[in-house]
């Protein structure tokens, strides 16, 4: 293959300007979504590769058993940073905890400004375990010095206004810090994101903060990291850790009820789990300490790769059919470079170069394509994808096009290979094989199943979360807007001082204060409730405000609730169960539970008698993936969650809140959020899939609509002389659209027959995930199949009239 047979090849394009467009185009558009899924998939699946050495460093979990449907956290007692560092075979140990809790956050102030920082409180070996650079200072001593703190040039940038913030500072809760180090920006793909890193010995860490972390005490949870020497045994290092853990006074403590409630299990159960494989473990839970970060779903990732083979498919599928059609138009010419002694070699090597020449086109179109749309598909998968579209990247995608353009040519170069001069040149024309007509429909009919069946999945999932948004969380959330505290309510009276200013404004019927805001998870508790000289169970426990279920509009399913009009603020002794909870303590029936007492051990031990006056009903605090479980409430205002009532429009309240805050909390960062926008955070990595599938199908649908258009015009020309034959013999216009419909409408069932049991098997597993179903049925399906016959037929509508129309003299012309 010569530069003159790519020359050939661009006035070749250049003599149907239109046959050009239309598979660069399509060719272009089908690679720039391949490209962007391709890239998202690589991102997802490169998520910690820049630790250095990351498959042999390992995340120590925990599974608390107290509770039977207790997740696992990535957060452990911190004792085991010790145990784990006397243990055989382990390189280094370190612990480290936000240095804010997720609930509050960091927040500083920088030249008068208020900024919220990710920050993390981290022991010794952090930095060496997780291979951190200093751009600039020095790192050892931005851990060591009390006031000194690490931030990455990133953060610098964004920040300070600058990447040299060496000797920069910030006033962090009164107490002044200064820049020590700037750190090469980790990448975006980790699930330990940070900006600003401090030592344990800082000035930002209380006294029982930094003794906890050093000795482990206590038994408090962090984030443990170990890096472990290859060779050495992780099932030793467990059992390990797991035999301290064992030993530790927290599980010690464990009353004997529950321990007889466990049986054989353990209090506690340790597992380590692989930096790399953290992105994927969507088993781990979270809490006011720490947040999950970014996860993801393996089969939803590999759902995206397989969708994005299948869209670049279905494109070079197309461009395979309309380069196959336009060889057999040029059959003269291909017969005369023959007769002119162009031998097989040549013939391959043109239709070969006409091929790589459209698919370079359609990649740079497609890269093209990719480039502008990346930031909206970013903003629509929530993750930051600015440097994937790198010179490595844009390499593996012209490589990805010239095998494309090697893979695409082989078909249309048989069919020239194919093509017999005397014949053509005798004019008596040389028809595609009957093997090659039954391949190109047989592509077609691949097409048409995997729209169709994308069609069905994309329907299903977004039913499905568009159900499980609306579905009633037991309370209207629409008047309701939560207003994240720095303090705890109860110990704070600029706090108390805030609500009854807030409660003040036009447009506020009151508030309530609690732990946490239904449907989200950064505070949970669970406790042990027994009957006394009878069983216990362990349920969440949900501390709220006299006023919690008046404000939440919630009526009592037995007894009374909590009201602001009958019960005193902290009040230990009234209790509120759910249906569950009373079931849990053994009770026949929920009534039953009424009035009894049950037996409480609070944090410090003392064991408090509760009186139950009320049963609830069943609040969403988890999504429609999760069973409701077992809860109680009790009156506790020592939560950092405000929830107000507006009386009307959620506006005015917001625009309060915001005009009081910086009275009262001048340095705090202000968190509001609409009770509606928390519970549908639940679903939002569905309804991203949900969009992506519906883009996704769109790409695929006008594709097979193409490839239909492409077979039906072929079909006509084909059979034109047939056509004209049944005309002449009486057949009416009707009859010939139905001949052509008919071919088009077979292919299309049989795609149905294939391509509705696949995603009919999909659908069913992803709704194997919900506990809790929207009404779909097979109508999702078969909106799919009237969706596709729809498209087809819009597909094969000219060339049914085209047929209709045909004269004797243009089809039987020699």
């Amino acid at each position: 293959m010569t530069l003159r047979d790519f020359r050939i090849g661009w006035r070749t394009l250049l003599q149907d300007p239109a046959y050009s467009l239309v598979v660069i185009a399509g060719l272009g558009v089908g690679f720039a979504a391949a490209l962007l899924l391709l890239g998202f998939v690589r991102y997802s699946w490169q998520y910690n590769a820049g630790v250095p050495g990351a498959d042999h460093v390992y995340i120590v979990k925990q599974r608390f058993n107290v509770d039977p449907k207790a997740p696992w956290f990535d957060q452990a007692p911190m004792l085991l940073r010790l145990a784990a560092a006397r243990a055989p075979g382990v390189l280094a140990s370190s612990a480290y905890i936000p240095t804010r809790p997720r609930i509050m956050g960091l927040t500083a102030r920088i030249d008068g400004q208020l900024h919220g920082m990710d920050g993390l409180t981290v022991m010794p070996g952090f930095a060496e375990i997780l291979g951190l650079q200093a751009l600039r200072g020095n790192l050892t001593l931005a851990l060591e010095q009390p006031e000194g703190f690490a931030i990455t040039e990133e953060a610098a940038r964004r920040h300070f206004g600058t990447a040299d913030a060496i000797g920069r500072t910030m006033l962090v809760e009164g107490k002044l810090l200064r820049a020590s180090a700037v750190l090469r920006t980790p990448g975006a793909n980790t699930t330990i994101p940070f900006e600003v890193l401090v030592g344990v010995r800082s000035v930002l860490a209380e006294a029982h903060v930094k003794e906890e972390m050093m000795t482990g005490k206590a038994g408090w949870w962090g984030k443990v990291l170990v890096r472990v020497d290859p060779g050495a045994s992780v099932q030793a290092l467990t059992a390990a850790l797991q035999q301290a853990v064992d030993q530790s006074p927290g599980v010690q403590d464990v009353p004997p009820e529950t321990r007889q409630r466990l049986g054989t299990r353990k209090v506690m159960d340790v597992a380590l789990s692989s930096l790399r494989d953290a992105y994927f473990d969507r088993d781990v839970g979270q809490n006011e300490i720490s947040a999950v970060g970014d996860r993801g779903s393996r089969v939803v990732i590999a759902a995206l790769g397989a969708m994005a083979a299948l869209i670049l498919a279905m494109a070079a599928i197309n461009y395979v059919n309309l380069a196959a059609v336009r060889v057999l138009r040029r059959q003269r010419e291909v017969a005369m470079r023959k007769v002119l002694g162009a031998g097989m070699r040549q013939i391959v090597w043109q239709m070969l170069a006409e091929s790589m020449l459209v698919a370079l086109l359609a990649t740079g179109l497609g890269l093209l394509l990719a480039w502008l749309a990346l930031p909206l598909f970013a903003q629509l998968v929530d993750r930051k994808l600015d440097g994937m579209l790198s010179i490595a990247n844009i390499g593996a995608a012209l490589l990805l096009g010239v095998a494309l353009g090697a893979l695409t040519a082989a078909y249309p170069a048989s069919i020239a290979l194919r093509v017999r001069p005397g014949v053509v040149l005798a004019g008596r024309g040389d028809s595609e094989s009957v093997r090659g007509m039954q391949l190109r429909r047989v592509l077609t009919v691949a097409q048409v199943a995997a729209a169709m069946g994308l069609a069905s999945i994309t329907l299903a999932i977004a039913w499905q979360t568009t159900f499980a948004m609306r579905v009633s969380p037991g309370f209207d959330p629409a008047p309701l807007l939560i207003v994240d505290l720095p303090d705890t309510v109860r110990e704070s009276a600029r706090a108390r001082s805030f609500i009854a200013a807030l409660s003040a404004q036009p447009g506020v019927a009151g508030s309530a204060i609690s732990e946490d805001a239904v449907g989200r998870h950064q505070v949970s508790w669970l406790r042990d409730l027994k009957r006394p000289g009878g069983i216990s169970a362990s349920m969440e426990m949900k501390s709220v405000s006299a006023a919690f279920f008046e404000q939440y509009g919630i009526a009592p399913r037995a007894g009374r609730l909590f009201s602001a009009r009958t019960d005193k603020e902290d009040d230990p002794v009234p209790l509120v169960l759910n249906a569950i909870a009373a079931r849990a303590l053994g009770f026949a029936t929920p009534e039953a539970a009424l009035g009894q007492t049950l037996l409480f051990t609070g944090f410090d031990n003392k064991t408090i008698e509760k009186r139950v006056v009320g049963i609830a009903p069943e609040l969403r605090f988890q999504s429609l993936r999760e069973t409701p479980h077992a809860m109680a409430y009790e009156l506790w205002t020592a939560g950092m969650t405000l929830s107000v009532r507006a009386t009307g429009e959620l506006a005015p309240v917001e625009a309060a809140v915001r005009r009081l805050w910086p009275a009262y909390f001048p340095d705090a960062m202000l968190k509001t959020h609409r009770a509606g926008a928390i519970l549908a955070l639940n679903y939002a990595e569905d309804a991203r899939v949900a969009k992506l599938l519906a883009i996704g199908t769109c790409i695929a649908l006008a594709i097979a609509a193409f490839g239909t258009y492409v077979l039906s015009a072929h079909t006509v020309q084909r059979r034109a002389k047939e056509i004209v034959l049944r005309k002449l013999h009486g057949a009416g216009r009707a009859a010939i659209g139905l001949l052509v419909l008919r071919e088009i409408g077979t292919l299309t069932l049989v795609a149905a027959a294939i391509g509705l049991p696949l995603a009919a098997l999909a659908i069913e597993r992803y709704l194997a995930t919900y506990v809790e179903h929207a009404p779909i049925g097979y109508w999702t399906l078969l909106f799919a199949l009237a969706s596709t016959v729809a498209v087809a037929l819009a597909a094969v509508a000219r060339h049914a009239w085209l047929a209709m129309r045909m004269m004797a003299s243009d089809a039987l012309r020699v």
